[in-house]
């Protein structure tokens, strides 16, 4: 059952002997933070949930976390894109949140200083960040992920434009929905990683949080969701599974470093050795000097310039590494990231300048546009290399 009450802006839900208030907010509004202690001061709940999952929770109680990041971990495990796009979406939040003087996330803020101060247990109820982000890059192709970097930069501009009234309009959408709006124009399974899943994971989340008196602050825009899977049976552990690569994605990662080699012997052994070694150029030329081309674009050390244009040719035909990580690991020993790179990461993140200046976000800059020139390399390589052999 749900009742709708217009006065205090939520709605009250019912499941077995609980009852839940639902407080849709905007991640940006000072109204939003005032109402959220105002209910939950006097609702006094047994537990709150909140719109957040363990990683961005310890992030809020944990300021100085980001000094412990591991870089090279992070480039190992193959998450330099994902740490980027986290750090962008948060780059967005908090320019808006600085515009009209709040924090960023206050109402989050807010909900867990009040449930402290009314003795209430704090209960997380968002879907991982990392698990969202690794779904949407697995059904993406790389054209679409290059739109989605895109779309990730341009957040890092049009900012000033927003008026303190267009936050309210802010309230009907995720964040991440509302910057990668374009894409999910041609990718339209998006809306159902970013905003679907997660209505139904938070559903599930609230309504079996412990105790019988429960306040859930979440983003205004995944209220309507939350309530239309309200009464559905739901079976979350689908929505915490990274799904594997297709069979079709796995041949392709495989198939064409092998149609390369093949072009190679093809080239020896029907053309000579003149025009196989030209084949071999190309190859090397055009994957090296778009790697490097990325890697400029990074600002990368001149050493990570360097790696990137000598591991472009040979990771492009080793599906199990990428020039990226090489020329990313480069950057870090070049220029190892220092404690105020750490400390300053969260202002930093906020301006394209600052963006390229940290010495954090230029090592994930190097991997994701040394990656993104190293797999333009090889499909300009091809049609060169049959060039090449057809003269």
């Amino acid at each position: 059952m749900v009742m709708n009450d217009n006065n205090k802006k939520t709605d009250s839900l019912f499941f077995e002997d609980k009852e839940i208030t639902l407080i849709g907010t905007a991640h940006v509004s000072r109204e939003s933070a005032e109402q959220v202690s105002y209910v939950i001061n006097d609702e006094k709940p047994d537990t709150v949930c909140i719109e957040l999952c363990e990683p961005r929770y310890q992030t809020i109680r944990q300021k100085n976390k980001w000094q412990d990041m591991d870089l090279v971990k992070v480039i190992k495990e193959k998450k330099a894109f994902l740490l980027l796009s986290n750090l962008l979406l948060s780059s967005f939040q908090k320019r808006i949140a600085d515009q009209f003087g709040i924090k960023p996330g206050e109402e989050i803020l807010k909900a867990i200083e009040s449930a402290e101060s009314v003795k209430a247990e704090i209960y997380l109820a968002d879907r991982e960040i990392h698990i969202t982000l690794s779904r949407i890059w697995r059904v993406m192709g790389l054209w679409d992920k290059l739109k989605l970097l895109f779309q990730l930069m341009l957040s890092l501009g049009g900012v000033e434009d927003i008026k303190e009234e267009d936050v309210e309009k802010m309230k009907q959408e995720d964040v991440l929905e509302s910057i990668l709006s374009e894409v999910e124009k041609v990718h339209p399974i998006l809306r159902n990683i970013l905003i679907d899943e997660r209505d139904k994971y938070l559903a599930h989340k609230i309504k079996n949080a412990p105790g019988k008196k429960i306040v859930a602050v979440v983003g205004a825009g995944h209220v309507p969701g939350i309530r239309k899977y309200w009464e559905h049976d739901i079976d979350i552990k689908p929505l915490e599974e990274i799904p594997p690569k297709t069979a079709m994605a796995g041949a392709f990662k495989w198939g064409l470093p092998l149609i390369i080699l093949s072009l190679f012997v093809y080239g020896f052994y029907h053309g000579g050795k003149d025009v196989g070694t030209h084949m071999i150029g190309w190859w090397v030329l055009a994957n090296g000097v778009l790697a490097v081309l990325g890697a400029i674009i990074a600002f990368g050390h001149p050493l990570t310039v360097l790696s990137s244009i000598l591991a472009a040719p040979l990771t492009s035909l080793n599906p199990m590494i990428a020039a990226g990580w090489v020329s990313g690991l480069v950057e870090v020993f070049a220029r190892k990231p220092k404690v105020r790179d750490m400390e300053n990461l969260t202002e930093d993140i906020t301006t394209v300048r600052g963006l390229w200046r940290n010495k954090v976000t230029r090592v994930l800059l190097v991997v994701v546009f040394t990656n993104i020139g190293s797999s333009l390399g090889t499909f300009v390589a091809i049609p060169l290399m049959l060039k090449v052999f057809n003269s």
